[in-house]
């Protein structure tokens, strides 16, 4: 799967834009992740730039190719799922498993910035996740929210342990951005 493949692709869920409301939707599993990345306004513009520009997964250790910088709603996006993740980039994750998605929804205010991705045809799960860096009278915080369910066979048999490994990327994905937003 390459990048250029997936402007043709459709989203694989109905509930387009539900990350942005507490409720999940019925049949699904959430994830709400929130973490401190640091304080000041300095943080605040270098953590927006970095989850903007697709730099935070590949900090992570999801190497992830985007069609726009910064982050838009249409831009499909392409993740390589493999040991990265684990035990930082590796050079397998090139032939890692795709997770392709696309933006639905960006958020652009003076306190808050961010945006959600959903899922499309040929990503493991089926869901949406939405990272939104926020402004706040303590510090700067990264928050996650997530829903999903197992769109492959092989998800759907991971239950448990697939929701674990969730919640162990969204924690990968705040440290690599309180990384990248430290001056």
């Amino acid at each position: 799967m390459r990048l250029e493949d997936l402007a043709g692709r459709r989203l694989t869920y109905d509930v387009v834009g539900a990350t942005r409301y507490v409720e999940t939707p019925e049949g699904y599993h959430r994830l709400e992740y929130r973490q401190r990345i640091g304080r000041g306004d300095e943080v605040f513009r270098r953590a927006a730039d970095a989850l903007l520009g697709w730099r935070m997964q590949p900090a992570a250790g999801l190497p992830m190719t985007a069609t726009d910088v910064p982050a838009q709603v249409g831009t499909n996006s392409l993740g390589r799922l493999g040991p990265g993740l684990l035990i930082g980039p590796s050079p397998l994750d090139r032939i890692g498993l795709p997770v392709p998605c696309r933006v639905v929804w960006t958020v652009s205010e003076p306190d808050r910035i961010g945006f959600a991705y959903g899922t499309l045809q040929g990503h493991p799960e089926s869901g949406e996740e939405s990272f939104i860096v926020t402004r706040e009278p303590d510090g700067i915080y990264l928050t996650i929210r997530a829903y999903s369910r197992g769109a492959t066979w092989y998800a759907r048999l991971g239950g448990p342990l697939t929701r674990r490994a969730q919640h162990y990327a969204a924690h990968r994905y705040a440290n690599a951005l309180q990384k990248l937003a430290t001056p």
